[in-house]
Formats: C-alpha cells, structure tokens, sequence
C-alpha cells in the first residue's frame, strides 16, 4: 500500500478527524445524559426521534437500536410530521431531535406542537444556544466543531458523534432495563441469535422413519445399507429401538476396510463404536455444535430423560439454520 496515495492520506485523515471528534464527545456525557436516560427510562410511551437529511438517516438508526434492546422507539420524518404524520405522536411519547446546526427548519417548526402538549424533547446538536437546543428540556451537545469534510460542509463528523451518542443511550438503557441476550433474542427471531438462543435439538433433529437404526445381530452390509438409505453418514444401534448400543460410521467403515476386517455377513455389534457420545434432546442446539467441535464429529445421538434414542442431529442441520 502506497502511503502517501492522495486516497489514503484523504482517508487516513477523515478517520482520525472522526476519531477527534468521537474523543472530544467524552466530555459531553454528563449530568444531561444522565437525565435524558432517566426520562427515557420513566417514558409510558414511546422514544421518538426525528431528523432531517444526514441526520434522519442517523435518527432512524437509533431508533432502530433502541427498538432492538428493549426501548419501544421509532424514527418520524421532520417534513412527514408537518404533513399528518405528527399524529403518531402521543402525549405519553419522548422526542428527541437531532440536528448538528439545531436549527433545520423542518424540525424546530415542530417545536410549538411538541410544547403545547407537554411532550418531553430531548435535544442533540452541537450549538448549545440553537432553536432546538434552548427549546429542548434536556440538551445533548455533540461539540463537533469541524467536519471531516475539507469544506466543512458534508455532515461526516457530526453524524459519526450522534450516532455513537444515540449507541451510549441504548446500551446505557439496556443495561438499565437488565436487557438480556434472550431479550434480543425475542426481537430478533430470524436472526442467527435469536436462533442460537431459542433452537434446541429437539427442534433440528431426525426422528421416527427417518432414523438410521440397525439390529446389533444386523450384518455389516445391512448397516451400510441403512447408512446410505436415510443419508447421515451413520447409523445407530439398538436391540430394541431404544436403548442404544452404539453406533456405525463412515468412518468406521474406513477402518473396518483399513482392518481388512471386512466381511459382509459380520454382525455389526463386532465392528461398531461402543459407549458413542450422546446429547440431551432438550439440550441447546450450540451445545450441541461445541460437541461436534470438539469431538470433530458431524452427527449426534439425542436421547430422552430415559437415555432412549430420540433422535439424531447432523451438522449440516445446524448449517442450515446458520447456528454454525
């Protein structure tokens, strides 16, 4: 890489310009960030933010963030609210305003309506004597002082500080709320957490006709047959259906031919593994992947409370669910 590059002397400098101005947004968490939490936290309603151009892109995001760890919230368009959409504000909600200038006109033409029906406001901007600011009960200053951009124009730094602010209120509140991992979870069911969270075995693994099981008097080429019949790669061996006895892979099958022990008619409780390692049913779908890990194995037996077979659950089961 070329140092001195005109692209990477712009890009180095916008970095460390933005890391300025998130180093320089320490000094500005303070009591006013404490209130804005507490008034948040006593909220009925929900957190509303709104912002204009730059800063409603950075407004939905936070409010997307708050929605996500447990803080109901979401994101209102400056120019929509002045046309209807103020409507979905009710008296119970917060607002919070964001504008680097605070004074976007879209927005501070709002103020009125906010204050005639006692709606909290909440200010973030960095000029502590703007319209936004000195209307807000609870001003947040971002004391960005210069953006990124070199004509000082493009709103780089100051979204990059209100966005990280907006990310300090969340997680200052998550952590307020005792906000779980399985709270998450619950806003995020689709998501590789939420399954990673909610997923037991119970829930991916193979059962009734589609389990590879076998006799222990079976011969061997009975149990190949099964293995490739039902496409796990293994099968399971019991006398009954339920207690299991061991298990036949594979990889078994490798070392019964590296053995030269191989004799289709063998009965195959002469060649399988003995004491397999197993898992709960009821046990999380990740326990289940850290076992298969660490015993570098694709399949596992699921048993009952009983240690009866209840199942098998292969890696590729857990791929598809994007738990791997």
């Amino acid at each position: 890489m070329t140092l001195n590059h005109p692209f990477v002397i712009d890009a180095l400098q916008t970095i460390s310009l933005e890391i300025e101005s998130l180093c320089h947004l320490k000094q500005y968490i303070d009591d006013n960030f404490i209130k804005a939490c507490e008034t948040i936290l006593k909220c009925k309603g929900r957190v509303i933010i709104i912002g204009m151009g730059k800063s409603g892109h950075i407004a939905s995001k936070i409010a997307a963030t708050l929605a996500s760890t447990g803080t109901p919230s979401f994101f209102v368009h400056p120019a929509e609210a002045g046309h209807g959409d103020f409507g979905m504000i009710t008296k119970e909600d917060i607002v919070i305003g964001i504008s680097n200038s605070g004074s976007t006109p879209e927005l501070t033409a709002l103020i009125p309506m906010i204050k005639r029906l006692h709606i909290p406001l909440i200010s973030i901007s960095s000029k502590t004597h703007s319209p936004l600011a000195q209307a807000a009960d609870i001003s947040l200053n971002l004391g960005v002082t210069k953006e990124a951009c070199p004509h000082n124009l493009a709103p780089t730094s100051s979204t990059t500080a209100a966005l990280v602010l907006g990310d300090a209120l969340a997680i200052a509140l998550l952590n307020a709320k005792n906000f779980t991992a399985e709270d998450f979870a619950i806003s995020h069911p689709s998501g590789s957490l939420g399954k990673r969270l909610f997923l037991k075995v119970s829930d991916l693994m193979k059962v009734g006709k589609n389990l590879p099981i076998v006799d222990p008097s079976s011969g061997l080429e009975d149990a190949i047959l099964e293995i490739s019949s039902k496409g796990l790669g293994m099968c399971l061996i019991s006398q009954d259906g339920k207690k299991l006895q061991g298990i036949f892979t594979d990889g078994d099958l490798r070392r019964v031919f590296q053995h030269s022990l191989y004799q289709k008619d063998i009965p195959i409780s002469e060649v399988m593994s003995k004491n397999p390692k197993t898992i709960h049913q009821h046990a999380m779908a990740t326990e289940a992947l850290e076992l298969m890990n660490q015993l570098k194995i694709t399949t596992l037996a699921a048993v009952d409370d009983d240690q009866h077979i209840a199942g098998v659950i292969h890696m590729h089961d857990l791929i598809r669910e994007g738990i791997a």
